[in-house]
């Protein structure tokens, strides 16, 4: 009997203000067959560090996060600030 267990980034959205939404699967399989497949999602706001995320991720964040993106986002935020 082996199992294995894997980590897979299976689903990028792309949300209204430029976030993107990240979903990875944990796959644990045994002798080849999957028996378990668990879900978790994190967020990352246009101009964040992406270093630490997939080369698939960093490529959706770099064509997405334009200059102007990135402007909106943060002027969004400064103006949901001034709001509190």
């Amino acid at each position: 009997m082996a199992f294995t267990k894997a980590e897979i980034v299976d689903k990028i959205e792309i949300l209204e203000a430029g976030q993107l939404q990240i979903r990875t699967a944990t796959v644990v399989s045994e002798n080849g067959a999957e028996i378990a497949r668990t879900f978790m999602r994190h967020v990352l706001n246009p101009g964040d560090d992406t270093s630490g995320e997939t080369d698939r991720v960093q490529a959706v964040a770099s064509a997405t996060w334009t200059d102007e993106v990135i402007s909106d986002w943060e002027t969004l935020i400064a103006a949901q600030a001034a709001e509190l």
